[in-house]
């Protein structure tokens, strides 16, 4: 039985194929096309789905698409019509595309898998958000908790799973959505919409809270049940081209912040103010759905799951016993829960979770890989220098770069599935190292200055730096590093505000530990990457420490790498000094000095 799922024309389109219940592979449409956030049909992921699979488009047994598209027509229709003549412009450039493609979105899928006769199906989008969160945990029956945007008209949703079933039990409607306020301010803040949301978690611990209560008093009516309704007067998403109204500009004193211009206190506060209104509708929400349901284990899907913070703040109040976070929590997610949602409830084929606190991700690990020799082979053809060495010596001379404080491009095995590099496609470094977070953010990454990096930790080692005493694999939770690890500020630096808290080294891993003392926390498990947790084994025989610095393999504003191709490119773009592609290793120095990105693109043929 071959199932495969479908996400897309929205943001982060992805394919996944589920055979027999076992998922055989998961990809985002971005790593193949290199557009980020790809919202295109999937068919680069598509093709490399089908392709790991062994199989055809005819031997698909069912297609499924993660949303019903009439039902979403339906909304935007009702919501224009609400707000006419207002809209009037958005509704001209919205329309043509759905009268064109999207809403045939079953007679496109068959089009473009050629050979594919069989049916199309079309779970609710939150179902498919809720089946990935269920169906792919390790546990026999939770609670599930599901926010994002919007789907069709569910803006989240709560209910319950138990063995092959889920069970929607309550939903918040559009236009009212935590999603869609969190993106009204990443807007409104100078960040880009849909993409720009993590920047404004990673630079709250750089403001004060004080527009919390300006946000309640006049945006938010939120309820004890952590149901809430949002004034409309104060956004524009409805019926305009952008998500906040000339009324929310004044209420918080100005037009939004220009795109990449100076970063201010007023930016720091409003992001430290709308993530804590997010973090406690987020509490709320779990102590209700903990008393509805009495379930000991919760599951969270959805834009807003990727929250680490708000995961561990539920977390850390003991509501639940445990919880565990789709690592592909957005709309990429959907291709697999529609999948998963196909295989169980729409097949009825019996589910039995892994057992020992396993889940049906495997690390996330779906996506593809490149052996040594195809790797060496394709060096070989366009010359460039590398060194090849036996598994455990390219492990060696890699922990050795780390100690010396090298910043290390490592390339290794299945590419991960959801938004975190996991140590498949990473850019890694010395956790110990005071300078590292500055140089990664500036001479790799290129991007803001403030932006925190995540700890890679061995599994068994986690309680040793972190305030946390269970797995966290997805860089889903954050915890505070362990009181004893933090260092004492002087009292000059406890005045410092906005990013000159930067420049001050708090624990003795202050390469991964944020402002605030915490950490966006990544446990590695031998059982799921056993070359990365052996990499971190070596580097803590060398240095005593079992964690590293850990962002993904990419620069701003293009997507993770995905082929030892993009990984070259973005090594010689960077001032990365190593790069591990497998049992490969090449050094910056010895690669050939290029001229200009002409010069170097014909050079390599990369385009």
């Amino acid at each position: 039985m071959n199932i495969l799922g479908i996400s897309a024309f929205y943001h982060d389109s992805a394919a996944c194929l589920i055979q027999e219940g076992q998922i055989t592979a998961a990809a985002q449409e971005e790593r193949f096309s290199r557009k980020k956030h790809d919202h295109s049909f999937p068919n680069g992921a598509i093709e490399y789905c089908l392709r790991e699979g062994g199989i055809e488009p005819e031997d698909l047994d069912f297609v499924t698409f993660y949303d019903k598209p009439w039902i979403k027509f339906e909304r935007l229709l009702e919501t224009y019509l609400t707000f006419a003549p207002q809209g009037l412009r958005s509704f001209l450039i919205a329309m043509p595309l759905w009268l064109k493609e999207k809403l045939w979105m079953s007679d496109m899928i068959k089009r473009e898998l050629e050979g594919y006769r069989g049916e199309v199906l079309h779970p609710e989008h939150h179902q498919s958000h809720a089946a990935s969160a269920f169906f792919a945990s390790p546990y026999e029956r939770a609670a599930f908790i599901t926010m994002d945007g919007v789907g069709e008209w569910a803006t989240a949703s709560w209910g319950t799973g138990a063995g092959n079933k889920i069970e929607l039990k309550y939903e918040l409607r559009f236009p009212h959505s935590l999603g869609l306020l969190y993106t009204a301010f990443t807007y409104y803040t100078g960040f880009r919409v849909n993409s720009g949301e993590y920047k404004v978690m990673g630079l709250a611990p750089y403001g004060e809270p004080k527009y919390v209560q300006t946000i309640l008093d006049n945006i938010v009516d939120l309820k004890g049940d952590g149901s809430f309704q949002m004034d409309m007067s104060y956004f524009n998403y409805c019926q305009g081209l952008t998500m906040t109204s000339p009324k929310f500009h004044r209420l918080f004193g100005g037009d939004p912040r220009k795109p990449d211009s100076e970063l201010t206190q007023k930016e720091m506060d409003l992001a430290r103010s709308v993530q804590e209104v997010t973090e406690e509708v987020m509490l709320r929400w779990a102590r209700h759905v903990k008393k509805e349901t009495g379930e000991k284990n919760l599951c969270l899907a959805g834009g807003v799951a990727l929250n680490c913070v708000g995961n561990g703040k539920i977390l850390g109040e003991n509501i639940f016993e445990d919880i565990w976070v789709q690592p592909a929590a957005g709309d990429a997610g959907g291709a697999l829960g529609s999948a998963l949602f196909t295989w169980y409830q729409h097949l009825n084929n019996p589910r039995s979770v892994p057992g020992n606190g396993r889940d049906l991700q495997r690390g996330s690990y779906l996506g593809p890989s490149w052996s040594t020799d195809e790797i060496e082979r394709w060096l070989k053809e366009k010359e460039v220098p590398y060194h090849r060495h036996d598994p455990e010596e390219a492990l060696d001379i890699t922990a050795d770069a780390l100690a010396d404080e090298k910043v290390v491009g490592f390339f290794n095995g299945r590419m991960e599935f959801g938004p975190r590099a996991l140590g498949g496609r990473s850019i890694i470094g010395d956790a110990r190292s005071p300078e590292m977070q500055r140089t990664m953010n500036l001479k790799i990454k290129y991007r803001e200055s403030f932006r925190p990096f995540a700890p890679s930790v061995l599994v068994e080692d986690v309680s040793q730096y972190f305030e946390i005493d269970r797995p966290s694999p997805y860089m889903l939770l954050v915890a505070p590093v362990r009181e004893e690890r933090r260092k004492e500020m002087s009292e000059e630096q406890k005045t410092y505000f906005g990013i000159k808290k930067l420049n001050v080294s708090r624990s003795d891993i202050p390469a991964v530990t944020h402002v605030d003392y915490s950490a966006r926390i990544q446990t590695v498990d031998k059982r799921d990457n056993p070359r990365y947790h052996a990499l971190i084994s070596k580097f803590k025989e060398r240095t005593g420490y079992g964690v590293i610095v850990n962002t993904s393999f990419n620069v701003r504003g293009e997507p993770i790498v995905c082929s030892p191709k993009d990984a070259y490119r973005c090594f010689m773009r960077t001032e990365m000094e190593v790069l591990v592609l497998e049992d490969v290793i090449l050094y910056k120095e010895e690669q050939l000095p290029l001229k200009d990105d002409e010069d170097w693109r014909r050079q390599y043929a990369l385009d």
